[in-house]
């Protein structure tokens, strides 16, 4: 039986989780691509970072864009959340200051999930090994949906 998830349970799945799946549209088309990301509930937001390319040039031009988030044990066995929202690049001591808390955020998350450690950010997301200086960006969070399957 899917089930409606209620507010509780689709925050704990976001802030237990660093994999997502990001949702924009470019031109006439959406695209869905994999991030690394970390959610805020403080602020009510997602952050995330990229390297100058399509994704940020879409966002740029189209800021509503949405994240999903799976759980998935078996066919019979899952939970899925969709946050939509609108993205909101950061820029100077404020880019600084979100990817550092996304870098702690993510490797709270790794630790608490995976017995694991990274030592630094490269260890889990390599954007930043490339040409340029990263965009940091967050996604202000507008709602929040989510789904479950149990058996």
């Amino acid at each position: 039986m899917i089930e409606n998830l209620d507010i509780k349970d689709c925050l704990a799945i976001l802030g237990a989780n660093h994999i997502g799946r990001l949702g924009y549209v470019f031109g006439q088309s959406p695209f869905i691509l994999p991030i690394t990301y970390y959610h805020d509930p403080e602020e009510k937001c997602i952050i995330s970072y990229s390297s100058e390319g399509h994704k940020i040039d879409a966002m740029r031009r189209y800021d509503i864009v949405a994240l999903q988030v799976d759980e998935i044990k078996g066919i019979h066995n899952w939970k899925s959340v969709m946050i939509q929202g609108h993205y909101d690049e950061l820029t100077s001591s404020d880019a600084k200051i979100y990817l550092r808390r996304f870098a702690d955020g993510v490797n709270k998350v790794i630790s608490k999930n995976n017995q694991q450690t990274p030592q630094f950010i490269k260890d889990f997301s390599n954007k930043l090994d490339q040409k340029g200086l990263p965009i940091v960006y967050r996604i202000v969070i507008t709602e929040i949906i989510g789904k479950c399957r149990t058996a």
